[in-house]
This record gives structure tokens, C-alpha cells and sequence, in this order.
């Protein structure tokens, strides 16, 4: 790791992390603050994704939806107007727009096909998303002159990365670069991310061996007809499962790569000197 000891880390006249872990758990909420109240370049994966790695196929899914309606369709081909996505780092809906949903058409589902060729072109964005972190923090400090560093990843990093690997490309580079910790939830925290997921289900991306196994169990459950499943219904059944798969990944990629902090101590981070605390602590415990 880049910084060893506790004394490392406070000593350190540039400080770098990255943030990981289930979503909703607070990476991009402790981000945010150290970004408002210090200076902290905050480097969101997820904007990267949607504005670098998958802004054209967001754009051009939307311009097909357009050229089905005549009056826009005039429009577009007399390039009267212009449609494109206004991603922010508060708001990413038009990534998870894109990625969808697969099952009945009539609900809004997609082609299981289709399906899995976004998923794939998500993986592969996420990865050079990531790859490009070390570009962004030397962007950070020439361009902006902005000592601290935060990347801030989403919640399928672990998805793509061999944990136990010690010459894993992703992160050997990230360990190279960052400080990685691992934001980690209790049950309670996994019980309040199911309801809230329930309350309100949206696209997420799965490893395909994982995606692969819950779609043919599922089908099987449901007379094996991929055109009758209920798209929401889908991804409520397999979001549980999905935090259940990740946890042990998270919990590799702390123990070979970086440090835990818990989500309830994150909860108490107010200022970059709290959070300047609980990272040396989270050090002088690993």
C-alpha cells in the first residue's frame, strides 16, 4: 500500500484514495464533503463511465427511441435538434437507463440478448474507467493544482477484478496509485439497502457467471418464457443475491489491497480531519 502506518498517512503531504463497497453505503456521500471542504479532486468512476466510455451508446439509444416518432424523426434527420444525456455527478439515470432491464417488452424489458451486450459494454467501460485513475490524479494536481486525490468507484468494481490475484491489472494499478478502503455494511445496512431497493428497483451490472446462474434460475421458476418475466420483479429477486455474491469479493479486496472502515464510522465523518483520524485508525487495526 502507499501508506503503511498511521504516521505515513497523516505525514503525507498528498493524499490519495479510493472508495468501495455496496452502493448507498456513503462513498460518493464522504467524497462529496471532502471535495466541499478541502482540496480533494473527486474522480466519480460512474460520471466517467457515462460521460467517456458509454456517452455515445446513451446518446445514440435515445436518438433510436426519437426516430420512431415522425415529428422527431424530422426533426433529427434535418438536424434540427440536438438529444443528448446531462449526466451529473448527483444524477447517473441515463447509465442505468441504458443498461435496463431484461424480460417482458410491454413492462419496459429488454431482450435478454440485448441485455447482456449493455452488460458487456458496462464491464468494459468500468475498466478503463478505472485504468484511467492514475491519468486523472496527476490531471488533478497539473490542472487544478488540487493536492488530494478521491475515486470514488461503483458498486461492481469487485465484479471485475481477481481479488487473490497478485498481478491483477486493475488493482495493482489502483494499490499503485490509491489508498483503496473498503466501506463495509452490516446487516443492518443490507437490510435497509433491500428495502429501499424494493421501494424502488433500478438496473445494476452483474459478472456474467453470476447474471447467467440467477437468469436460468429464475426462468425456471417462471415457465422458462423470458418474455413473461416481470422486469422489476427480476431484479428485486436477484438483488439480495447480488449482495450476498459481492461481500466476499469486498472483503478479499480489503484484506490483499487495502483497509475496512465501517459504514456507521463513515456516518461520522464531518470534517477532512475526522476523516484524516479514521483512515490512520483504520491503518494501525489492519
Amino acid at each position: 500500500m502507499i501508506y503503511d502506518t498511521a504516521k505515513d498517512w497523516l505525514a503525507a503531504p498528498k493524499k490519495k484514495v479510493l472508495f468501495f463497497g455496496m452502493s448507498g453505503l456513503g462513498k460518493t456521500h464522504i467524497s462529496n464533503m471532502l471535495r466541499d471542504q478541502g482540496d480533494w479532486f473527486h474522480y466519480s468512476i460512474d460520471y466517467r463511465i457515462g460521460t467517456r466510455y458509454m456517452g455515445e451508446y446513451i446518446a445514440d439509444n435515445a436518438k433510436r427511441e426519437a426516430m420512431k416518432v415522425p415529428f422527431l424523426r424530422d426533426l433529427l434527420m434535418s438536424d434540427s435538434i440536438y438529444i443528448g444525456s446531462n449526466i451529473t455527478f448527483h444524477n447517473l439515470t441515463p447509465v442505468s437507463s441504458y443498461l435496463g432491464k431484461p424480460g417482458n417488452p410491454a413492462k419496459g424489458g429488454l431482450d435478454y440478448v440485448e441485455y447482456t451486450r449493455r452488460q458487456e459494454q458496462f464491464r468494459q467501460a468500468e475498466i478503463k474507467a478505472l485504468l484511467d485513475t492514475p491519468y486523472f490524479i496527476d490531471r488533478a494536481e497539473a490542472l487544478y493544482n488540487y493536492p488530494h486525490f478521491i475515486c470514488d468507484t461503483g458498486g461492481s468494481i469487485c465484479e471485475w477484478v481477481n481479488p487473490v490475484d497478485p498481478d491483477d491489472l486493475v488493482l495493482k494499478t489502483l494499490s499503485d496509485h490509491t489508498l483503496m478502503v473498503w466501506i463495509k455494511g452490516d446487516d443492518a445496512h443490507t437490510a435497509e439497502l433491500i428495502r429501499r431497493f424494493d421501494k424502488a428497483p433500478k438496473p445494476m451490472s452483474y459478472q456474467g457467471a453470476f447474471l447467467t446462474r440467477v437468469w436460468d434460475e429464475y426462468l425456471n421458476r417462471h415457465d422458462g418464457d423470458e418474455t413473461r418475466v416481470d422486469p422489476d420483479a427480476f431484479i428485486r429477486w436477484t438483488y439480495a443475491q447480488a449482495l450476498a455474491h459481492r461481500q466476499p469479493r469486498y472483503d478479499a479486496m480489503a484484506r490483499n489491497w487495502g483497509v475496512t472502515v465501517t459504514a456507521d464510522e463513515i456516518a461520522q465523518v464531518k470534517t477532512a480531519d475526522d476523516f484524516d483520524t479514521l483512515i490512520a485508525a483504520a491503518l494501525e487495526r489492519r
